[in-house]
């Protein structure tokens, strides 16, 4: 019934009219309306101080088709000027939630209090205003010049904050410290041994380390300064097509396999556990010369 009701609404609401009946079902105001202060603007109008353009919607139904809920979303708040398209990802991570904008604050602001808690497909949704300015928005107002600098802005503000991360600091202190410890690397590659799972992982030493579930944003001044505490590092290459891998490449196969060992499962930002592994290409090559 509630799929009928949501499909109903969304085709048939139109510019002008209230979305919901709200004497049917009143809408549940999201936290943020509770925990931030509201503005008073010139026309009398009040809206909250981290309002923003796009709402960030929660406990969206997952079993939903991907492509389906966005339609559905369009139609559902298009009777607020909606600016396509509707951002929704089906990883984990995401799933069960989406991101929509509009041409301006307070038309978001409407839409956040008349919809929250609408049952679409079953589940009351959840709106909030999300943290930061959406690239759609953006584009709108300002063209491809001011995204393409949005983007810039955004890149290096990620990288500072990845490298002020104060956990990821902590590893890396630490990792200083036990490389400073023990050189040779021999007391920490014992007890990593008993981590290796991964078949490719029970390849013969060589020179050449590969990696993988590399962080992202993880540039190759990253992975040089953590490889570069092992000695007779060579090289560091990034794949520009597959941005969590890299290869590493070391003057020979004894110092490949200390830096494996000490660094396999090693969090670069502090968070993600980076997967390091022999390279498979140079074990063949190494084998066809015998």
């Amino acid at each position: 019934m509630a799929d009928v009701q949501a499909q109903s609404i969304a085709q048939d609401a139109s510019p002008g009219q209230p979305l919901l009946d709200v004497g049917e079902q009143k809408p549940d105001i999201s936290a943020d309306a509770q925990d931030s202060p509201a503005v008073t603007k010139e026309d009398g109008n009040t809206i909250l101080e981290n309002a923003s353009e796009t709402l960030y919607l929660q406990n969206l139904n997952e079993t939903v088709r991907l492509d389906f809920l966005k339609q559905t979303l369009l139609n559902l708040f298009k009777p607020y000027g909606v600016i396509p398209p509707v951002i929704a990802h089906d990883n984990l991570r995401m799933r069960g939630q989406a991101f929509v904008s509009f041409p301006d604050k307070e038309t978001a602001d409407k839409a956040r209090k008349e919809v929250a808690g609408f049952p679409l497909y079953g589940k009351p949704m959840q709106l909030s205003f999300a943290k930061t300015r959406s690239d759609v928005v953006v584009q709108h107002e300002e063209g491809e010049e001011g995204l393409a600098s949005h983007k810039k802005r955004r890149l290096e503000h990620k990288k500072e904050s990845r490298k002020n991360n104060p956990l990821r600091q902590k590893a890396q202190a630490k990792l200083k410290a036990a490389a400073a410890a023990d050189p040779t690397g021999v007391q920490a590659a014992a007890p990593r041994r008993a981590q290796i799972q991964m078949p490719d992982e029970y390849l013969p030493p060589n020179s050449l380390l590969f990696l993988q579930n590399l962080p992202e944003g993880t540039t190759k001044e990253d992975l040089h300064d953590v490889f570069n505490q092992h000695p007779n590092l060579l090289e560091v290459r990034l794949i520009p097509a597959k941005k969590d891998i890299a290869f590493v490449e070391y003057a020979d196969e004894a110092s490949a396999t200390v830096a494996k060992e000490a660094l396999h499962n090693f969090k670069i930002d502090g968070e993600t556990k980076m997967k390091a592994s022999f390279s498979v290409s140079a074990y063949m090559v190494s084998y066809a010369k015998r």
